[in-house]
């Protein structure tokens, strides 16, 4: 893409989106949740091969307005009742799984102490 550049600085990627430096740690978590926008997960998606639908904004709008309200992640149990949505169809929406996949594409910090 034209309006994304991409540098490897270890121990972490910077990536140019629209004209902003933005950091990466080394599993492709935002290390500042605050330069989260809808653009950047659109670029990340693709990066999965992933069009954002409506049931992926569903899940990412839940996701950051929880981290914001909460200053962590939901629980499952608490990500299913939120946005309506069974586990497994959540899990199917994201091909690289709620951590890896909708966590990341929302832009919430690296939860180091799960798998």
């Amino acid at each position: 893409m034209s309006d994304v550049e991409v540098s490897t600085v270890p121990p972490y990627t910077v990536r140019i989106v629209e004209g902003q430096e933005i950091a990466f740690d080394e599993s492709g978590f935002l290390l500042n949740p605050d330069l989260w926008s809808q653009k950047l997960a659109e670029i990340l998606a693709l990066d999965d091969w992933l069009q954002l639908r409506e049931v992926h904004w569903r899940v990412i709008a839940f996701l950051r307005n929880y981290y914001l309200e909460n200053g962590r992640t939901p629980l499952n149990s608490e990500l299913r009742k939120g946005t309506g949505l069974a586990l497994s169809e959540i899990e199917a929406s994201f091909p690289q799984g709620i951590r890896q996949g909708a966590r990341r594409l929302a832009g919430l910090p690296n939860p180091r102490g799960c798998g």
